[in-house]
Order: structure tokens, then sequence, then C-alpha cells
């Protein structure tokens, strides 16, 4: 049976702060940020199976990106911990502000290679992450794929 990709598309709003950035970025800001989330693997094949027919149920696939990814990071600010910025993160945590302390940069690029790592933590054994599409604005976007790893 073919392999058989499945894209699921989130999106969430967060802000965030590129210390010692020498643009625009380096003061806190936000994203309306945009996340495909797509999948590889055969469809189900035993008629028997609640399931039959799917790769993996897009119920199932929300859950773990919401849970993960959407439920964490919406409405959050991220910083990166190993800055400054992380005494203003303690700060604004401290009055009730959904802050995350991050252990890298909070760019795109570094975003969806965390992503990654979260999301292929609790995909089925029999399902792959094949990529991601983190969009930071309408026209700016980073892509992570299985195969460059």
């Amino acid at each position: 049976m073919s392999s058989i990709r499945i894209t699921k598309q989130f999106s969430f709003e967060a802000g965030h702060a590129l210390h010692g950035y020498d643009g625009k970025c380096k003061n806190i800001h936000g994203h309306s940020y945009s996340l495909e989330v797509t999948v590889i693997g055969k469809p189900i094949t035993d008629t028997s199976h609640v399931k039959h027919g799917m790769v993996i149920d897009f119920g199932d696939l929300k859950k773990i990106v919401k849970t993960e990814i959407v439920d964490v990071f919406d409405h959050a600010i991220v910083f990166n911990q190993n800055t400054p910025h992380a005494e203003l993160g303690r700060n604004l945590a401290a009055e009730g502000h959904n802050v995350l302390l991050v252990d890298y940069q909070p760019t795109s690029e570094m975003m969806i290679i965390d992503f990654a790592k979260k999301i292929q933590a609790y995909l089925p054994e029999n399902i792959k992450l094949h990529s991601l599409k983190l969009r930071e604005t309408a026209t700016s976007y980073a892509e992570w794929y299985a195969s460059d790893q």
C-alpha cells in the first residue's frame, strides 16, 4: 500500500523578542503564527478497525499538536532563558502573564526544531513526521523536513 501524507493546520498568537538582534525584532512584538503539520504513513487496511482507511485520525493529530504546541504557545511571550530577557520574563510571569523561557533564541527556525521534537515524541510508531511549516507572517516562514535531518 502507498504511503500517504496527511496535513493539519493550526494557528496561535505569541510574542517574543530576539536578544542581541540588530533589527526591529530585538523589541518585544507578536505574530499570528500558522503551523502546518504533515505526517506520513500507510492507511489502515484492517476493515474491522474503527479507523479503517485512515493514516491517522485528524482528531488524534490535532490532540497532539494542540496539547504540545498550541495550548502552550498561544498568547504566550517567548524569551531565551539564557539572556537578560529571562529576568523580564520571570517578572512578567509573577504578575500572571504567560511566559515561556526556552533554551534557544525564539526565531521561527529554532521554534520549528523544538516543535518537531515535541510532535515526534507523541506520534504512533507507524506514523512519521514528514514536515512542518511555521508561518510568522503572511510572507515569511520556516520549513522543517524529516528528509533533511
